[in-house]
């Protein structure tokens, strides 16, 4: 019986360990792909190549009609159906304004799955960029909210 119960403690060991180990590995590669509102303030500056896409929550954007210039808006649930909607080749920055960044990351899992290299979060998103003073511009666009 002993036999039996100490197993079950070293399964149950090794599986958190592994679990926690895999965890940290996916954390650490989020981390790798995302940006600080700075950085990318200064990287837009010196290359205006790069592509920014605003991936909020129709209900976000709703509550706060605001966009960084430049940046394009998909709705999160089409980049998540069409993933092409951002383009593989080209270095892109995507941004929502949730609080844990969930969409972003969501989005960027998923982008990750398929083999992109060259997308990043913004870190704390709109909300971040407008803290630095960087510009936003009222988000006129209309658009449909996803009640689904």
């Amino acid at each position: 019986m002993y036999l039996i119960a100490i197993c079950v403690v070293g399964f149950l060991v090794l599986l958190f360990g592994f679990l926690r180990i895999r965890q940290l590995r996916r954390r650490r590669e989020l981390e790798e792909h995302s940006i600080e509102a700075d950085a990318l303030y200064d990287l837009l500056e010196k290359n205006s190549e790069i592509l920014l896409f605003d991936v909020r929550q129709p209900l976000d954007l709703l509550a706060h009609s605001e966009i960084i210039p430049g940046a394009k808006r998909i709705p999160p649930k089409e980049v998540l159906e069409q993933a092409t909607l951002i383009p593989k080749e080209k270095d892109s920055v995507i941004y929502c304004t949730c609080v844990s960044q969930s969409t972003s990351r969501m989005i960027l899992e998923r982008a990750l799955a398929l083999n992109f290299t060259k997308i990043k979060f913004l870190k704390g998103g709109l909300d971040a960029w407008k803290a630095k003073g960087y510009p936003v511009e009222r988000y006129t666009t209309p658009f449909h909210l996803d009640t689904a």
